[in-house]
């Protein structure tokens, strides 16, 4: 007797588990699933049939996308550990997946609209503001021109309007006052964008239509015909689902928010403070303090 009677060879051992030999040599190697003996003259690997429960829960971990260093942890970790581990991972792919069905979702009606047009009309003072707001974000990086333009993106009954160099996100949601047509995206040079903002600052309304001919706006008298850049914007949805929810969302009048931290002007710093559904602007001391209640809807 050797002491192998008992013992499964890596080959048997992978047949009953479901598992490469390699990837259990792979798991020896990296202390997961060591075998029950090693063979000192020939190196051979055995395993007992009282493995088999760990190699299944491991093969099932991995096929879940869990990443092996957390594997370690629902397999040898406390308890409380493991369920943390798995709870976030049930999260993390819920949200890759939702992420995931609403850019195939866009996809799928982008080409189901191909050749279509789209019309959207906003106010002009609207557009305006929201290029002011957006723009400064997009980079001056040549090497990638999407991160020098703004994306607009008409779907779901919104005009947003999105720029990151990266470090920082901007986006700004219009809402139309009519919109006709399927989903589109556009990549607009920031430049570009910032001399649009400013002509149609000079109307009441104006219809954004983007079509196979391109894109071009028109005011009360005039049109605008808008450069647009073939390049792929970065996932900005993706890093939205990341961030964690807001604590906090309040809804004030912008012009009342701009003028109560215009009023505190000699201040390094201002403090915002949230009670309910209104804010708080004071210093940072907590002086002086401003309340904005929520408009009424």
């Amino acid at each position: 007797m050797d002491g192998t009677t008992e013992l499964l060879s890596i080959s048997a051992f992978a047949r009953r588990v479901g598992l490469a030999p390699s990837a259990l040599r792979f798991y020896d190697d990296c202390r997961v699933l060591r075998p029950a003996r090693v063979d000192g003259t020939t190196g051979y690997r055995f395993y007992s049939p009282g493995q088999e429960p760990r190699a299944a829960l491991l093969r099932a971990l991995r096929e879940a996308g869990l990443p092996l260093a957390e594997v370690t942890v629902v397999l040898d970790g406390p308890e409380r550990e493991g369920r943390e581990v798995l709870e976030r991972h049930v999260k993390r792919m819920r949200d890759q997946t939702q992420t995931a069905e609403a850019a195939i979702a866009l996809a799928l009606r982008s080409l189901s609209n191909a050749g279509a047009v789209t019309e959207a009309r906003i106010g002009g003072v609207e557009v305006a503001g929201a290029v002011r707001q957006v723009a400064p974000a997009a980079a001056s990086d040549v090497e990638h021109p999407a991160l020098g333009c703004v994306l607009i993106e008409i779907d779901d009954g919104e005009v947003r309007l999105v720029a990151t160099d990266r470090h920082r996100l901007s986006m700004r949601v219009l809402r139309p006052e009519s919109l006709d047509g399927g989903p589109c995206r556009l990549l607009v040079p920031a430049a570009d964008l910032i001399e649009f903002g400013q002509w149609a600052a000079r109307f009441h309304r104006v219809t954004l239509r983007a079509g196979p001919n391109g894109a071009r706006a028109r005011g009360t008298s005039e049109s605008w015909a808008l450069p647009t850049v073939d390049d792929r914007f970065p996932a900005y949805r993706e890093m939205l689902a990341a961030l964690a929810p807001p604590e906090y969302r309040v809804i004030v009048d912008r012009l009342a928010l701009r003028d109560a931290v215009n009023g505190h002007g000699g201040a390094a710093l201002v403090a915002l403070g949230f009670a309910g559904a209104a804010m708080t602007v004071s210093r940072a001391d907590h002086s002086d303090a401003t309340t904005l209640p929520a408009p009424p809807c």
